[in-house]
């Protein structure tokens, strides 16, 4: 295994009474896609924050590349990228202006920022809409020109804040495509979301965060497997959910989630056949429509460990954390001293 290139060690936080991290440790490593996923409110923006040297922890201690973040923080903003939740380009500049201005922001010659921003257009398919007005860009394709504003300086770490918030499906699946790219090329990514299916496309490890603390890490089939099999029951008349949820709790040994006339429980691996299950509910009087058998998903693991859905929180995607001031400001005027 490769060295952590990004550790957190005993993180706290605190904005005036809340307490938005409570000792938060995390370590990724070099090369990968580390997803970090949380309700609103569960400090994962602050600790972004934190590693990417925007605030100062109130206790405990970070390095990215080696470099505390508190102690070196000019070493480690040299380093990283960073692309918030919102867009910060300037709209009525052309997607290959934007590039070149933000190349001149970290420092680089102008003759080195319009070879850099060329080399970005043409590596990530914006070649050809380089030249066209951001206000032009579809949202996926303005998402993908903040996202490329961050590589500017080739970082070894990108931060990436809930960068498919918001967006249809076709522009998720082109900054996906973005950030494997990204990864492939040596590239290590912290990625936040709220979007399970995001982390469980991209990561290659998965950090739980609930009430400021990493509450289970590893893999996303390490995560399932905690959980067990599901086994659901689709019936053919919903009004005997109730009497098929106490069948199936008395088989299991677990709490079905009931949906209209679907049910789904958790099963130990191989401890239920599907047979057994028909055979039961058919013995009692429910006729089932189909009854399957398949690992989780990472919205079931991630109820099972925080008792709530991912979104639940605070409303939804997209609303800040405390301390979860503008990214976009404070990437630019960052910018502006790095190196």
């Amino acid at each position: 295994m490769t060295d952590a290139i990004v550790v957190a060690e005993g993180l706290h936080k605190h904005f005036g009474d809340t307490h938005a991290l409570r000792g938060l440790d995390l370590s990724v490593q070099q090369g990968s896609v580390c997803g970090v996923l949380g309700p609103n409110g569960a400090g994962k923006t602050t600790a972004i924050r934190i590693l990417a040297t925007l605030t100062e922890p109130d206790e405990g201690h970070a390095t990215v590349a080696g470099y505390d973040v508190v102690r070196r923080a000019d070493d480690v903003r040299g380093r990283i990228g960073l692309a918030g939740q919102h867009a910060a380009v300037d709209e009525k500049l052309s997607g290959r202006d934007n590039l070149r201005m933000f190349g001149r922001l970290y420092h680089l010659s102008a003759k080195a920022a319009r070879v850099r921003a060329d080399e970005l257009l043409e590596h990530f398919g914006l070649a050809e809409a380089g030249d066209r007005i951001i206000g032009t860009y579809s949202g996926g394709m303005r998402r993908r020109i903040d996202l490329i504003t961050s590589l500017i300086i080739r970082p070894q770490v990108l931060f990436l804040d809930e960068p498919t918030t918001g967006l249809d499906p076709r522009s998720r699946g082109e900054i996906w495509a973005s950030i494997r790219r990204l990864v492939a090329d040596g590239t290590t990514v912290l990625l936040t979301t709220q979007y399970l299916d995001e982390a469980d496309q991209l990561a290659d490890d998965i950090a739980v965060v609930d009430h400021g603390r990493v509450i289970a890490k590893g893999t996303p089939d390490e995560l399932k497997s905690t959980i067990g099999d599901q086994v659901d029951v689709v019936l053919a008349d919903p009004a005997e959910a109730a009497r098929a949820a106490r069948i199936l709790a008395g088989m299991t040994g677990g709490e079905p989630t009931v949906d209209e006339g679907r049910l789904s429980v958790a099963v130990a691996s191989g401890a239920t056949r599907l047979a057994d299950v028909v055979r039961e509910l058919d013995r009692e009087g429910v006729t089932a429509a189909d009854v399957s058998l398949r690992r989780p998903t990472l919205d079931e693991v991630f109820l099972r460990l925080t008792g709530h859905p991912a979104e639940s929180r605070d409303g939804g995607p997209g609303k800040a954390e405390p301390g979860g001031t503008d990214y976009d400001q404070a990437r630019s005027s960052e910018g502006m001293t790095v190196r």
